[in-house]
């Protein structure tokens, strides 16, 4: 395998969680007959089972360190809150040369957990985030087209071997993404604002209606807007519990904005100050649209 242009093809890919995303990579290679062999690793063998009838990997099983010693490229795709033990298993499982990457959601949370746990074989881990998915979750939430066209920041550290990154990126390329290089701090401001905040804000919002004592009615009557703004309340508390936890130094600042600006929303509205009103959501729907024309 060529540094300069490393082959998937020649890669024995083993990917521990099948949810949505770490399902969707083995769609992804699947679909596309990359691989030279792809195994997984589940948390159950009630998963291992459904793995192996929908056929989403060459062997499923509970067992990491049986299964990461068939492997050149792994992929750890559980939720935040499981990583720290993932990576303290694969420490003493991992072939020579093995390249470790991650799907998190937080960055600077796992590559503290990577180093801690992979010791020697950390300068082979490469940090990583896609910037895809759904509020679905579990083994049959993937879908091979998930990453076509969509972001993947990589956050490699000084530590990161050049090879190493290189492979990941190779992976990514193959499942259709596009992909970023950035900091893990500037990463985890980025989607503290971008991604963290909207589903607290969305999390917030319905249980205040649920809560409410006329919430049956509020709810018959929610219609297009209620229903596309809160969407992402359907996602795996556990896992957005996690991941708001894990990242708490860079989503409390934009929060403490967002108060404020709803704040000063809330004062305009008690002083009748439509001109004010008005001004904020001119300057949401012009950043809006521009968004929406930028996704077009």
């Amino acid at each position: 395998m060529s540094p300069d242009r490393p082959s998937l093809d020649e890669e024995r890919i083993c990917v521990i969680g099948l949810g949505l995303i770490g399902g969707s990579i083995v769609r992804a290679l699947q679909a596309k007959g990359l691989g030279d062999r792809i195994d997984a690793v589940v948390a159950d063998a009630d998963e291992a089972r459904r793995a192996r009838e929908l056929g989403l990997a060459d062997e499923a099983s509970t067992d990491i360190a049986t299964t990461v010693a068939k492997a050149t490229l792994v992929v750890v795709a559980v939720p935040i809150g499981a990583m720290a033990g993932v990576f303290a298993r694969l420490a003493t499982a991992l072939p020579a040369n093995a390249v470790v990457t991650d799907t998190g959601s937080t960055k600077l949370s796992v590559i503290r957990e990577a180093q801690a746990g992979l010791g020697e074989s950390f300068a082979r881990f490469v940090p990583g985030h896609p910037i895809a998915g759904t509020e679905r979750s579990g083994l049959d939430a993937g879908f091979a087209e998930l990453f076509e066209q969509r972001r993947v920041i990589l956050t490699p550290t000084l530590a990161t071997e050049p090879q190493a990154l290189a492979r990941v990126e190779a992976l990514w390329r193959a499942v259709g993404a596009q992909i970023s290089e950035m900091d893990g701090a500037h990463h985890d401001e980025v989607l503290a604002a971008t991604s963290h905040l909207p589903h607290l804000l969305a999390y917030t919002l319905v249980d205040t209606l649920a809560r409410m004592a006329e919430r049956t009615e509020i709810f018959a009557y929610a219609a297009g807007g209620f229903a596309d703004f809160t969407r992402i309340a359907s996602s795996s508390p556990d896992l957005w519990a996690d991941i708001v936890t894990a990242n708490h130094d860079a989503v409390l600042p934009v929060l403490d904005r967002y108060i404020g600006d709803l704040a000063a929303v809330r004062a305009a509205i008690a002083d009748d100050d439509r001109d004010t009103l008005a001004a904020t959501f001119l300057r949401a729907k012009t950043a809006r649209d521009g968004f929406a024309m930028r996704r077009s």
